[in-house]
């Protein structure tokens, strides 16, 4: 009402001014309270201005007697815009590179456009622990499950034509600096026999790849010491090492332009349903769906219940705890719901070495028979070298401290025995990075839990993830859009062969 009244009267004070005559003397009068004076002038501009603030201001009570009527959308608390929508139909966790691989192939199978809505939250939104960014940042096909040579083709496939699926309009086209530089694995007397079997599976599977003998080692690689070198296996395409944050980051930028939405979050909690159901050995199961995530914003105590139709676990190392929220692992022993997520956080060290006198351009990423590994790091005499411990040896995983002596110790060594030319080395840095290590068989776990109708899994990759990622994201978004595998058949590395304890055991892990 009071500002009702102080309209009224500027109303009043505009009739005044805009019938009064120009005053020529240097008389000051007042109308309606308001002082004139001989500089006073009824033009345009002046009626112009009055009018502007007049309808700012009316526009101003409209709006403030439109928030207090019921049902309008006014709140005395301000809305944090980067909390995420209340409803999705799909809840990806973990926006690393399995985790956007995902959410791209969901968008590129959905029907109509928008009509899958998909939500990925991601914790750590500077990727400063990502396991993606953190690794080495290689592909090969020199596996021995006939799954993860396949998974690896495809996969190769897809980064050779990568702007063919993930270039956006007006957007830089994507480089992955693909260098196609091949693996070499290196076996002992004792593993040759394995190596030979492992060729027999690849090359069976598609896969180019060739045996070489010491002396054509030699000739192939002069600066390889041969010593205690039984054979040797070299991929002849589609493997090398390529650029990890380049390849997360199209997948980002790809699926957001189709309409995907980017959480930055950490998911703390599962709300869910439960069902009793009886099996025909009276075997009582409880089967439970989820129904909402929780997702609690970064450096604040504000937090989103969002409601959805499926989640998708692909928090990598720590995909074990968020499955843990859903009750998977707290049963009874010796039964389904007992059975945990066997997929743990385990540190792996890369180190930064310099050598003015190391291997040239054509040098491979070479896996020595002693688990050591080296490859090139762009020019100028850089490589990055690393290994993974013994089991026994497995370092804290409560940060990400690099242990130097490690390098000193346990990588140095076997790489001056294996290229003489890293006597002479000098490490420049160093980081160290998480596998989400699958301690059951070092393999994927794909697809539906079976006590959970509505969690898929895409996690426990032991190190290969990274270069799986584009094979993984589509086979997950055929088994949630068209209830099987269509293109791989992955079924075999689903979490059935950890409830009836049958490893699918990867030999050439590194």
């Amino acid at each position: 009402m009071s500002t009702w009244r102080r309209l009224q009267v500027k109303v009043r004070t505009a009739h005044g001014l805009l019938t009064s005559r120009r005053v020529t003397g240097r008389h000051t009068w007042l109308y309606g309270h308001v002082p004139l004076c001989q500089s006073l002038s009824t033009g345009t501009p002046l009626r112009n201005d009055f009018f502007k603030d007049l309808e700012a201001q009316l526009a101003a009570m409209r709006r403030k007697a439109a928030d207090a009527l019921p049902g309008s959308g006014w709140s005395p608390l301000e809305v944090n815009p980067n909390l995420p929508p209340e409803r999705a139909d799909i809840v990806i966790v973990g926006g690393g590179v399995m985790g956007w691989s995902i959410a791209y192939w969901l968008k590129q199978k959905e029907m109509r456009q928008g009509g899958v809505k998909i939500i990925v939250v991601e914790k750590d939104p500077t990727y400063s622990q990502a396991s993606t960014v953190l690794s080495a940042g290689g592909i090969r096909q020199q596996f021995s499950l006939p799954e993860n040579i396949h998974l690896s083709l495809a996969s190769a496939d897809f980064m050779r034509n990568i702007n063919e699926h993930l270039g956006v309009l007006n957007e830089d086209p994507v480089d992955l600096q693909f260098n196609h530089s091949g693996y070499l694995f290196l076996a002992s007397e004792d593993v040759a026999h394995i190596m030979e079997e492992n060729y027999s599976t690849q090359r069976y599977a598609g896969a180019k790849v060739t045996l070489l003998s010491p002396t054509q080692l030699k000739e192939k690689f002069p600066w390889v010491n041969t010593d205690g070198v039984a054979l040797a296996s070299y991929g002849l395409e589609n493997e090398g090492s390529f650029d990890p944050w380049t390849l997360l980051n199209a997948f980002r930028r790809k699926a957001i332009s189709m309409g995907v939405v980017q959480c930055c979050g950490e998911v703390t909690d599962l709300k869910y349903t439960s069902t009793i159901m009886t099996t025909v050995d009276d075997e009582r199961l409880e089967l439970r769906r989820i129904r909402s995530v929780k997702v609690q914003m970064p450096n604040s105590m504000e937090y989103q219940p969002v409601e959805c139709a499926i989640v998708v676990n692909a928090a990598g190392a720590f995909s074990g705890k968020l499955a843990e929220m859903v009750g998977i692992g707290s049963g009874p022993n010796n039964s389904m719901a007992g059975i945990p997520l066997p997929v743990e956080p385990r540190k792996r060290f890369v180190y930064v070495v310099h050598c003015p006198d190391g291997p040239g351009l054509d040098t491979p990423f070479l896996i020595d028979y002693s688990g050591v590994y080296f490859r090139r790091e762009g020019l100028g005499g850089n490589y990055i070298a690393g290994a993974s411990p013994e089991e026994a040896e497995e370092p804290d995983t409560s940060n990400l401290e690099v242990d130097h002596q490690f390098f000193e110790e346990k990588v140095w060594p076997s790489l001056a025995q294996r290229v003489p030319a890293f006597e002479k080395l000098k490490v420049t840095s160093a980081w160290a990075g998480y596998y989400d290590y699958n301690t059951f068989d070092q393999n994927g776990i794909i697809g539906i839990h079976p006590l959970i109708n509505n969690m898929y899994f895409a996690t426990g990759f032991s190190g290969h993830g990274l270069q799986h990622s584009p094979a993984v994201g589509r086979a997950v978004a055929e088994l949630i859009l068209d209830g099987t595998f269509k293109t791989l058949d992955l079924s075999p590395l689903g979490f059935r062969r950890i409830l009836s304890q049958e490893p699918m055991l990867e030999r050439n892990i590194v």
